[in-house]
């Protein structure tokens, strides 16, 4: 990183000298790459690189945030002056304020999140591996006449964070995607699906082989998809489905949902809010984790935390901010761009697997719904009210019978999570939000 600790601590000085009681600074420098190709085209690529500076000055409790990609020495002191004026005109606000610099982190946990091999890599070679993942996924089957692209992309990041009570930190991290969806058709009907692997190294990745033959098998079962009539019956999400529910509830534990009072677990601390089943931790400590980090984004410690244990929530997801709106301590999970202040978000956020294979689950439903693919976003965070459409695999007598499509399932979060009657052990833990099968013992599946 060509910004040094020093240069921040001397724009800060800088600040103090103005009259400002705190502040900090954020630098973030990258690199980007992707391309996409369709039917063997190579249709977009992009070699991208940046920085980026951002500059919080506190004068009592008034604050204000400025950024600028511009690390001129003329360019830094406009900016400084920008945002004291910014900062003396702000409304005041009682919470806002650095961490006290006790709490920071002292510990830096090397976590294994850099690359060297993705920059070995000539950009044809990048290319390719979005090629072959299609031609793969083409070559599987001659109903798969037709393809929505294959894309390959790696990023690499730097970043120095930097306050005026003592932290300095640096993190740097690296990761590589290739997807790749395919489309069959069949009597004039066309049906569409696909496949994904991101890691934190390119060695991690499933090769463009598997990911194209995976994306489409995928599609295939979709082929003759038919709709069901209304029932109440269980329904089993895939892995890649049941991290949308481990999603929604990483946000009705966030402390800006809390203290809005726009969560339905709101006041639940310490309550039963699932099935004994259940146990889910967030770790930013996973050496590879896509969510791992030696400090969060205020520079207090990462460390491994229970969120649910058997059922029984253990911990909202805190920073600083929302900690003191709900009077209790940050949980180290404050995250941060130059352009604005911390939010609030999980780091690796993991159901911890149980024993029964995927298999074994569709084998214990008589006749129910295995969701391959939700649409839409109808969730009321406030109410716990869950309705989505979907399409999936009928089972029938615990056999995968025949593929469905433009249905409706509808529930209740606080049910759902409460009926979760068999917990999978397909758990993949390189991702940063990861859960295994689940089977629902009952939801409304809405079809003719």
């Amino acid at each position: 990183m060509q910004f040094q600790v020093s240069q921040a601590k001397a724009l800060l000085k800088k600040a103090m000298e103005k009259g400002a009681s705190g502040g900090d600074i954020l630098v973030g420098e990258g690199e980007s790459f992707s391309a996409q190709v369709r039917l063997n085209t190579v249709e977009k690529v992009s070699n991208a690189s940046g920085k980026r500076l951002g500059l919080r000055l506190f004068f009592g409790k008034r604050s204000a945030i400025t950024s600028t990609s511009d690390l001129s020495e003329s360019s830094l002191n406009q900016l400084l002056i920008d945002t004291c004026e910014l900062a003396m005109i702000a409304e005041e606000d009682f919470f806002c304020g650095l961490p006290s610099p006790e709490a920071y982190t002292t510990r830096f946990p090397e976590l294994d999140t850099v690359d060297t091999e993705i920059d070995k890599l000539s950009i044809e070679e990048k290319i390719s591996f979005a090629r072959r993942a299609e031609q793969a996924a083409l070559a599987e089957d001659k109903r798969l006449s037709n393809s929505d692209g294959a894309d390959f992309s790696n990023a690499y990041s730097e970043k120095l964070y930097v306050t005026s009570n003592g932290f300095e930190g640096f993190f740097k991290g690296s990761s590589a995607s290739l997807s790749v969806a395919s489309i069959a058709k069949l009597d004039g009907k066309m049906q569409r699906d696909y496949w994904y692997s991101a890691k934190r190294k390119l060695s991690q990745l499933e090769s463009p082989e598997s990911v194209g033959r995976t994306a489409a098998r995928r599609t295939l079962r979709r082929i003759g998809a038919r709709k069901v009539s209304t029932a109440k019956v269980p329904v089993v999400f895939e892995s890649e489905i049941a991290v949308s529910l481990l999603g929604h509830l990483a946000s009705a534990i966030s402390g800006y949902a809390l203290y809005k009072g726009a969560s339905f677990l709101l006041n639940q601390l310490g309550e039963k809010i699932a099935t004994s089943d259940l146990t889910i931790y967030d770790d930013p400590t996973l050496p590879l984790g896509l969510g791992s980090r030696p400090f969060d984004g205020e520079g207090l410690p990462s460390c491994k935390k229970t969120i649910v244990e058997k059922g029984i929530l253990k911990s909202y997801l805190l920073d600083t901010y929302s900690g003191k709106k709900l009077g209790l301590p940050s949980t180290g999970n404050a995250v941060r761009g130059t352009g604005g202040p911390p939010s609030v978000a999980p780091s690796n956020f993991q159901m911890l697997p149980g024993n029964a294979s995927p298999e074994e689950i569709i084998r214990s439903v008589p006749s129910g719904l295995y969701v391959t693919e939700l649409i839409g976003f109808g969730i009321n965070m406030i109410t716990g009210d869950y309705s989505r459409g979907a399409s999936g695999i009928w089972i029938e007598q615990g056999e995968l019978a025949y593929p469905v499509e433009e249905l409706t399932i509808a529930g209740n979060l606080k049910d759902i999570f409460n009926q979760i009657e068999i917990v999978g052990n397909d758990i993949d833990t390189t991702k940063a939000i990861s859960a295994p099968t689940l089977k629902i013992a009952k939801m409304m599946v809405a079809g003719n």
